[in-house]
């Protein structure tokens, strides 16, 4: 099985670089023989904030990440970069979780391959 690890730095809007890495991590996770893990830090940590509300027709980074969490994708979310941003673990969305530079380094390790948006 080929396993790739997704590190996601920018904001949910304003840039696209979340927006495609969610959209590559989706389509991904679909394949069969494939692994898939998120980890969101510095401003992507807003991506998992639940409750987005987006104007009809815009891409909504909240839904983005919860079809790749039902396909079983492990999203972590950095807990320092959540709590500079004021963001409580229960505002978080379906699928995402407090996650620690620790548990980003134990997926380095586990990881063939790492992408950086």
């Amino acid at each position: 099985m080929a396993k790739t690890l997704f590190i996601l730095n920018d904001p949910p809007y304003g840039t696209e670089r979340s927006f495609n890495a969610l959209r590559l991590a989706g389509a991904l996770a679909k394949r069969e023989g494939q692994a898939v893990r998120v980890f969101l830090m510095g401003d992507a940590a807003a991506c998992a904030k639940a409750n987005q509300k987006v104007p009809p027709g815009y891409y909504n980074v909240e839904l983005m990440l919860r079809g790749p969490a039902h396909r079983g994708v492990l999203i972590g979310v950095c807990g320092t970069c959540l709590d500079a941003r004021g963001i409580t673990e229960g505002e978080l969305t379906e699928g995402c979780k407090r996650s620690t530079l620790e548990e980003l380094t134990d997926w380095q390790e586990w990881a063939e391959r790492t992408l950086v948006f």
